[in-house]
């Protein structure tokens, strides 16, 4: 099965909590456009290449559409759909007013120079935006797999020499260095988001109970399928943070395992150095990764790529909790199964979401050309000093130096991001998690947050008269 047919399932069943004229369930499901581009570049020895890229809008019932630009050999227009329709429900799901976008390119970015790479992102780049397909206030990209920080940069360089009268073009992407018109806390945000889930999900006990889970993170055993950017920021703040185990990591080459916990920081630098997991110090190496995903854990975060839980091995899955940080890691088949065996899934849409909020506060920064705090921070530094000084005068006694510290500090750019990354997350979950609770017949949280989605797309149709 497709992995757009996947997410049109979830859609369908989603649906049926709805009241929505059957011909506004087509408009919802629809991918509005999908542009497929061909063009060519020279490469560094002189030889002339020709790449195949995609950009799709499945939704713009809200503008800008919003959806990251991934680079690799598995791309294809199938995916690039599904991943669009996703990001649709959710923008919806975490309150940002955007529709639905991706992109794809079909390369290896590790067979290329950096040199090269440059040029294949300002030409690719260039189609898109004389297609309309890149501006500020109508198609926003962002980092996925295969792209980063530089990368959006060359984009919106190039942008901006097309468009050398928009004084926005800093907006037309999001993702960006910090130097370069980008925002604090970006590159760790979808990790940062999938902790903040975690942690409401542990503040409410009912749906702990659902998973045979009780008392908080800390002591938590945690498997992680993939180390990349996700991956790594939710290993790393989960166990430094909130003091879960990460017992397992799992990547290309086969998986490492430690019931003591392995420490995450190492492992990451570790595999940057060698490419690889295999030869870890501390750790047991396992060659067959798809054993370590099947073990037994509290909790298993699958951060690689989409369909990683089947059919053919979700009866062996023996999670209690299973926190999708990839994009669509369990097939349609598959959630059922699990469902049957009583494994609570928290799905993509809203676990993963983090970074779509955070690339939605860094596009508010760039239209409005001012940092987060500049204007609020010292008022609230001022603030803190007249309490300080006030609880001096009524106690008789200093104000101890930390207290003192915390009350004076005023919130900075990456303070503020948080506090509302954190808000949104919070909030999402609560609406999901009362969803659930509140629909009779509701078999999951997938289907509760699609619904939560759902209804506020239907009205944003509605309210256009379609």
């Amino acid at each position: 099965m497709s992995f757009s047919r996947n997410i049109e399932l979830v859609v369908d069943r989603a649906l049926h909590y709805i009241d929505v004229r059957p011909d506004l369930h087509e408009q919802i499901k629809a991918c509005n456009t999908v542009v497929q581009v061909q063009f060519p570049v020279k490469l560094d020895d002189g030889r002339y290449q020709v790449l195949k890229g995609w950009r799709a809008v499945h939704s713009d019932h809200r503008l800008p559409a919003k959806g990251g630009i991934r680079y690799a050999m598995h791309v294809h227009q199938d995916e690039v759909e599904a991943l669009a329709a996703l990001m649709t429900y959710k923008c919806a799901i975490v309150d940002v007013p955007y529709g639905g976008s991706k992109g794809g390119l079909l390369i290896d970015p590790s067979s290329y120079t950096e040199n090269e790479l440059e040029t294949i992102t300002r030409v690719f780049a260039r189609e898109l935006i004389d297609r309309g397909m890149i501006s500020p206030g109508g198609n926003v990209p962002a980092p996925d797999m295969g792209t980063g920080q530089r990368e959006m940069a060359w984009i919106a360089d190039e942008y901006k020499r097309l468009r050398p009268q928009e004084i926005n073009h800093l907006a037309c992407v999001t993702g960006k260095p910090v130097t370069a018109g980008g925002i604090r806390g970006r590159v760790e945000a979808t990790g940062r988001g999938l902790q903040y889930i975690l942690r409401e999900f542990f503040r409410h006990p009912e749906d702990m109970k659902l998973a045979g889970l009780s008392g908080t993170l800390e002591g938590k055993t945690v498997i992680v399928q993939g180390l990349g950017n996700v991956g790594y920021h939710a290993a790393k703040f989960l166990s430094e943070e909130d003091g879960v185990k990460i017992i397992g990591i799992i990547e290309r080459d086969g998986a490492i395992t430690n019931v003591d916990g392995l420490r995450v920081q190492s492992a990451h630098e570790y595999m940057s150095e060698n490419k690889c997991v295999a030869g870890f110090p501390g750790a047991t190496y396992q060659s067959d990764g798809r054993v370590v995903l099947e073990s037994e854990c509290d909790i298993l975060i699958p951060a690689a790529i989409e369909r990683q839980i089947t059919s053919e091995n979700a009866e062996r899955i023996k999670a209690r909790l299973i926190v999708e940080a990839a994009n669509g890691p369990t097939s349609n088949e598959a959630d059922s199964l699990l469902r049957e065996k009583g494994i609570v899934v928290l799905p993509d849409a809203l676990v993963n979401a983090g970074g779509v909020v955070v690339s939605y506060f860094e596009w508010i920064k760039n239209l409005s050309h001012i940092r987060f705090g500049r204007m609020q921070r010292r008022l609230d530094e001022m603030r803190g000093e007249a309490i300080t000084h006030a609880l001096e005068a009524m106690t008789g006694s200093a104000v101890p130096e930390q207290v003192r510290i915390d009350l004076t500090t005023g919130a900075d750019e990456l303070a503020l991001v948080r506090s509302g990354l954190d808000d949104t997350m919070r909030l999402a979950y609560q609406e999901v998690a009362e969803m659930f609770h509140s629909r009779k017949g509701m078999v999951d949280f997938r289907t509760a947050a699609y619904v939560a989605a759902l209804q506020k797309i239907a009205r944003s149709y509605q309210e256009m008269g379609v």
